[in-house]
């Protein structure tokens, strides 16, 4: 039984495994020996330099350090009470309720940042609203800002936060929970004694999804953003389709593997333990 567990093992593994060499390891190899050629085929770290003295390339950099890292922390703010509420309801209740988390990811990514344009908009739902109401006598500019930027993707990336949460609290008993107030403790020091530490590994896988779809999201910061708000994937489109530079959007697409990696790295480093 035992050496037949270990023959089936490797075939099973097989398929996944040829498929993640293939369509991910592979290319991102490609990618990644691109970034480091030179004039002559010479292996240089000349366009590394070239990019990280360009001003441009800083504030970008910067931009979408900050939108990924906001984006992420307001997700788990947000998401933690949700995911609660979530995994402690009946059976019933919760069907419903995921499949409302659920539903905007059926949704396209462009028409619900399309979406925004309605209610951002110079004559959109909001600047409407409060002149109606008299609060404003110009519309303001929402559009084509860094908030509608942030808006946008904390609205398209929630829901994988949620669904992360809501799997790993699912797994904690609520004994535990019930134990801790029983010997005295306030429920929110129970929750973030005890929940928080405990679904970590949700926090971390959550946090790494929606801080990757951030930084490298490309439809809602063209299109909430424009040209006057540019991230790391707006930028890689202008060098790959306006300029034709595949040397520096190799550069790009390396930095932003790396700006997904660390961030993994340094929250299975850091991740709440219980004291």
């Amino acid at each position: 039984m035992e050496l037949s567990r270990r023959r089936t093992l490797p075939l099973l593994l097989l398929p996944g495994t040829l498929c993640v060499g293939g369509f991910f390891v592979l290319p991102l190899a490609f990618i990644l020996r691109e970034s480091f050629l030179g004039e002559g085929g010479r292996m240089t770290l000349s366009l590394y330099v070239q990019y990280i003295q360009d001003p441009k390339f800083y504030r970008v950099f910067l931009r979408t350090l900050k939108f990924g890292l906001l984006v992420t922390l307001l997700s788990a703010l947000i998401s933690y009470p949700a995911s609660y509420a979530i995994a402690r309801t009946e059976r019933g209740k919760k069907s419903i309720l995921m499949s409302i988390v659920i539903l905007p990811l059926m949704t396209s990514p462009v028409a619900r940042t399309y979406a925004w344009i309605v209610i951002l908009g110079r004559f959109g739902l909001i600047n409407q609203t409060a002149r109606a109401l008299g609060v404003i006598q110009e519309p303001l500019r929402l559009l084509y800002t860094e908030g509608a930027v942030v808006v946008g993707l904390l609205q398209l990336f929630l829901p994988l936060m949620v669904l992360n949460l809501v799997s790993a609290m699912e797994n904690i008993p609520p004994e535990i929970e019930e134990a801790a107030q029983s010997l005295g403790a306030p429920r929110w020091v129970s929750f973030l004694k005890i929940i928080v530490p405990l679904s970590a590994d949700g926090l971390v896988m959550g946090s790494v999804l929606v801080f990757t779809g951030s930084i490298t999201a490309y439809v809602t910061p063209a299109i909430l953003g424009g040209t006057k708000v540019l991230t790391l994937a707006t930028l890689l489109q202008q060098e790959t389709v306006v300029f034709m530079n595949w040397g520096n959007a190799t550069v790009i697409s390396v930095v932003m593997t790396g700006m997904a990696l660390l961030l993994y790295l340094l929250l299975r480093k850091t991740r709440p333990k219980i004291s």
